[in-house]
C-alpha cells in the first residue's frame, strides 16, 4: 500500500509538494494572517496542482475542493469577483474536466490523462468567447462593488482560458493559471494578506512546473 501512494507521483513531485506544504505553514506561523481553512485550502490546492501536473484526474477532484474553499475565503474578503469566478466557473469547470480527464485516460490508465494538442481554430473560438464572459462577470463585480476591480476583472479572463484548456486537455491549461496566478498575487498584495501572497506564489512555482511537465508528457505519449 505505502509502494502504491509514492508511486502515485515521482521523487521530484513529492519533494515539491513536501517543500509547498512547509511553505504555506511557515508563512502561516510567520505572518499569522491564516484562518484554519485558508491553511486547509492552500494545502488541498498545492496538493491539486502537483497532481495536475502528472496529469491525474484527482488534481480535478481536489481543485473542486478547493475552489469552494477559496469562494469562501474570497467572499470573507470582500473579492466578490473570485467569489463568483470560482462558485460560477471554475468548480464546475473542475467537474467537468474530471469527467473529460477520467474519459481519456491515456492507455487505459485511469491515472494519467491523454494529452490533446488543441487547434488553432478552437483557440481563436476560445479567445473570442472570453470577452463575453469577462464583460459578464465584470458588470456583476461593479454591481457588487467589488474591491481592486481592474485586477479582479483580469482575474475573471485569466481564469475562463485555464479552466477551458484544463476541460481540453491541452498543456497550456497550467500556462493560463500560471498567468492567473500572478493576478492573483497582486491580489493578495493590495488586500495586505502576505500568507495569501506566498500561497499562490507556490501556485505559480507549481504551475509552472506542471507546464513542462505537460509537454514532456505529451513527448512521451506521442512516442518523440
Amino acid at each position: 500500500m505505502k509502494k502504491r501512494i509514492l508511486s502515485l507521483l515521482s521523487p521530484a513531485e513529492w519533494l515539491l509538494w513536501g517543500l509547498s506544504v512547509a511553505a504555506v505553514l511557515a508563512a502561516a506561523g510567520l505572518f499569522g494572517d491564516m484562518e484554519p481553512l485558508e491553511i486547509l485550502a492552500s494545502v488541498v490546492g498545492v496538493t491539486s496542482l502537483v497532481f495536475n501536473a502528472r496529469g491525474n484526474p484527482a488534481g480535478q477532484a481536489l481543485m473542486l475542493i478547493f475552489s469552494i474553499m477559496y469562494a469562501v475565503i474570497s467572499y470573507s474578503a470582500r473579492y466578490y469577483g473570485e467569489m463568483l469566478t470560482y462558485l460560477g466557473m471554475t468548480a464546475p469547470m473542475a467537474a467537468l474536466a474530471l469527467v473529460s480527464w477520467l474519459s481519456h485516460p491515456f492507455q487505459g490508465k485511469t491515472s494519467e490523462v491523454e494529452v490533446r494538442r488543441m487547434p488553432r481554430r478552437e483557440a481563436v473560438l476560445m479567445l473570442l468567447a472570453a470577452v463575453p464572459v469577462t464583460a459578464g462577470f465584470g458588470l456583476l463585480l461593479a454591481l457588487f462593488h467589488t474591491a481592486n476591480l481592474a485586477p479582479s476583472i483580469l482575474s475573471v479572463t485569466t481564469s475562463f482560458v485555464a479552466a477551458y484548456l484544463t476541460f481540453r486537455r491541452s498543456p497550456y491549461f497550467a500556462l493560463a493559471y500560471a498567468a492567473n496566478d500572478v493576478v492573483l498575487i497582486l491580489l493578495w498584495i493590495l488586500a495586505g494578506r502576505m500568507s495569501m501572497v506566498v500561497c499562490f506564489a507556490l501556485f505559480l512555482a507549481s504551475d509552472l512546473y506542471g507546464f513542462f511537465s505537460w509537454l514532456r508528457m505529451e513527448r512521451r505519449q506521442k512516442g518523440h
